[in-house]
């Protein structure tokens, strides 16, 4: 799955490279004020919801064509989420692939998809081994200024498919114990095109 995660991201971006009419290729990097989804200590116990930080990413884009332009990016994000003091940190690569149009003047908007490959995943100290899967869908939609090589977007993702970690606490208790690794975020770029 990691293979033809890096192969697709790789081809959509040599694709971008080499077309024209207002297409190109840049970087980009921001914030993310995010949570992920409920946390069980045990079968029995109510789930907790998560208290949002803010977290990083950075990566690169590619931009096929003007008006209406597809759009896809590899990025890495690095989010977090707290549980009454106890912190689940959760690294990763997007691959959004969006479709966007131009609406008037510097305004733009956007959605599609984002294929999202965990990397890695702690809670409380704990590295988490047991996620349910690696490879996840998501979905961003968001609007975007861009003057000149400048861009500015903020965005709204949200994990698609159910992706529980789960694990034994040994710390505190030896029971089993959930996250729901789908992120829910919003995230604000900034962009330069090279």
């Amino acid at each position: 799955m990691k293979k033809t995660l890096i192969t697709m991201a790789l081809a959509l971006c040599g694709v971008a490279t080499f077309a024209q009419s207002g297409s190109g290729f840049g970087i980009k990097g921001g914030l993310n004020y995010n949570g992920n989804g409920n946390y069980f200590e045990s079968t029995e116990a109510a789930a907790q919801d998560p208290d949002r930080n803010i977290g990083y990413h950075f990566g690169v884009f590619g931009k096929i064509g003007n008006r209406v332009y597809l759009r896809p990016e590899l990025v890495y994000t690095s989010i977090s989420s707290d549980y009454d003091g106890d912190k689940f940190k959760m690294t990763k690569l997007d691959l959004p692939v969006l479709l966007g149009a131009k609406v008037i003047g510097p305004l733009n908007v956007f959605a599609g998809p984002s294929f999202q490959y965990l990397l890695d995943t702690e809670f409380d100290g704990i590295t988490i081994n047991d996620v349910e899967n690696d490879f996840t869908i998501g979905l961003n939609i968001g609007a975007g200024l861009n003057f000149g090589k400048l861009g500015v977007d903020l965005r709204y993702e949200r994990g698609f498919s159910e992706n529980e970690a789960t694990f034994i606490n040994t710390n505190v208790t030896n029971i089993e114990q959930r996250v729901d690794t789908r992120p829910d975020q919003l995230i604000l770029s900034l962009a330069l095109t090279l």
